[in-house]
């Protein structure tokens, strides 16, 4: 055990290399899958002494390669220990040997194994590459088409993590990265081509002109377009059908491919629909349908092609029994995508039998048996839910109920505007906009629903959630903003049915709870007809007391 092993521990100090040699392996064969030893030999101190092996060009190669590998093995234990390694400028030193053009590619491989695991963490000094564009261009040389499979691999990894901002976007298109991506992606080996392609989506990523410059590559007489479109293929390994149609997605978003392109309607859209499908793992299914929900989002005629697409909605619905939430999160995204502007789409979600208890289920031990449909999506909510899963599921809600009608009756009366209105009061400004969107919406969709002629129980229903809106929201002015509603629930007041006058009667009670609204509303005539109303009601009743 570390703890109790000075003995080696003593020798790796030795000025003798066969000793040091020795206590080395001992070491290297003791953190290899434990973080607790990994933490111990951190705590003793030995770290300095590994970067002092590893640095010393006259120490044997293989007791500095052994020493370079107990330190990659070191940035593979908790983010806690890596920040340690981070204090002895790590990072620095492997990128010195790295760069340094005489290193032996034994001592390169190692090295660069350890800088790729460091990379991937956030707080890894990116910068130390990219504040030269050479380094950049350094890397793309030591993995040439002559250098081993390994330092190719090491090398492609390290750039993924290191194209997400644009200024780094900008820094690999200039020391071209893009053709070095290409070559990888045509190489046939799916741990070569799974990485670049992954770096490119990122580069792409609400980047045009990354895009645009990606859409005008070509590669040994190839567009990068065409060799995208190729790796759709069934043929292909998953992930890398998975990873080329995100970045047809993104360069779709990004504004350099339409919507009607070929290569999105007829490859890209169908590819990741099917990938959501039950035959495929859960970590793909839920990146395909997050995918799908971004390239879909802004697209009328994208979301309607992906709602009949490979019973889409059928495996986004058993995506969602699915216990990970980057799966729920992945289907509530589509949901939501599907839904934003086609009604028939919104009605066959809204009608999938259990689909939203299957989500409560998935959450909670007990779940009732008599719940309707859309009880669970806002039980969902009355938790704890993380920001994002709630993000993802109001957005589903808001476009479900973008349009109304009475099929929303279920989804009305499990609390949607209740959750609505706390919604424009949530700290979150993402959240607040969701809600105060959606109230906004329905507003207008209620002032249609009175304007046209109606049975009276649907213009019922209308005036209920104008009824909850105000109540929910006292200081925003949602329905006053609109005239046609206003002088509805001032009509309503005197009409021939005695639930319009009731639901009239209880907006007006809510308005009235602001200050400043009675001098609107007599403007408006609400005050004669209130007094019409109340001639009409006989005293004794309790709607006179209201």
């Amino acid at each position: 055990d570390v703890e109790n092993s000075r003995s080696y521990i003593d020798e790796l100090y030795s000025e003798e290399n066969c000793k040091c040699q020795e206590a080395i392996v001992c070491l290297k064969n003791a953190v290899i899958g434990s973080n607790k030893k990994k933490g111990s030999i951190i705590s003793q101190g030995i770290v300095p002494r590994l970067i002092a092996l590893l640095c010393n060009a006259g120490k044997p190669l293989q007791l500095r390669i052994d020493a370079g590998i107990v330190l990659g093995s070191l940035a593979k234990g908790t983010e806690q220990q890596v920040h340690s390694l981070m204090r002895f400028n790590t990072v620095d030193v492997l990128i010195t040997i790295v760069f340094d053009p005489s290193t032996n590619e034994r001592l390169m491989e190692t090295c660069l194994g350890a800088l790729q695991t460091i990379v991937q963490y956030p707080f890894a000094p990116m910068d130390l590459i990219h504040s030269d564009i050479n380094n950049i261009r350094r890397l793309i040389q030591i993995a040439s088409p002559r250098s081993s499979f390994a330092c190719q691999m090491y090398v492609v990894n390290i750039f993924v993590p290191l194209c997400h901002s644009s200024h780094q976007q900008k820094n690999l298109c200039q020391a071209d990265v893009i053709p070095f991506l290409a070559r990888l992606m045509i190489s046939d080996n799916t741990t070569l081509q799974v990485p670049a392609l992954k770096c490119l989506a990122a580069m792409c990523f609400t980047n045009k002109s990354v895009s645009n410059m990606v859409h005008s590559t070509y590669h040994a007489d190839r567009s990068i377009l065409d060799i995208l479109t190729a790796l759709l293929s069934r043929t292909r390994d998953i992930e890398v059908q998975l990873a080329a149609s995100r970045c047809l997605t993104y360069l779709h978003r990004a504004g350099s491919l339409p919507a009607e392109d070929y290569r999105i309607v007829y490859k890209t859209l169908p590819c990741l629909a099917r990938l959501c499908s039950d035959e495929f793992g859960e970590y793909i299914r839920a990146t395909a349908a997050e995918t799908l929900a971004y390239l879909a989002e802004i697209d009328s005629e994208l979301q309607r092609l992906a709602a009949i697409s490979n019973h889409l909605i059928a495996s986004l619905a058993n995506l969602i029994k699915c216990p990970s939430v980057l799966s729920r999160q992945g289907a509530f995204r589509c949901f939501a995508s599907l839904a934003a502007n086609d009604e028939e789409i919104r009605k066959r979600i809204i009608e999938m039998d259990g689909l939203m208890e299957e989500v409560l289920y998935g959450l909670k031990d007990d779940c009732p048996e008599d719940h309707s449909v859309w009880r669970p999506l806002m039980d969902l909510l009355s938790g704890e839910p993380s920001l994002e899963l709630q993000t993802v599921v109001t957005s589903t809600i808001c476009n479900l109920l973008l349009e109304f009608s009475p099929a929303k009756e279920p989804m009305l009366e499990s609390g949607a505007v209740e959750m609505l209105c706390e919604l424009t009061k949530h700290p979150d400004p993402a959240l607040r906009l969701n809600g105060s969107w959606a109230l906004m919406n329905m507003a207008f969709q209620v002032s249609l629903v009175l304007d046209d002629p109606h049975p009276p129980e649907v213009k019922e229903q209308a005036i209920i959630i104008i009824g909850n809106i105000t109540a929910g929201v006292r200081d925003e002015d949602y329905v006053l903003q609109d005239e046609k509603i206003v002088k509805k629930i001032r009509d309503f007041l005197v009409a021939n049915d005695n639930k319009l006058q009731m639901g009239a009667v209880f907006v007006v009670r809510n308005l009235l709870d602001k200050s400043g609204r009675q001098h609107i509303l007599r403007q408006w005539g609400f005050l004669e007809n209130l007094e019409q109303l109340l001639h009409m009601t006989p005293q004794h009743s309790q709607f006179y007391e209201e």
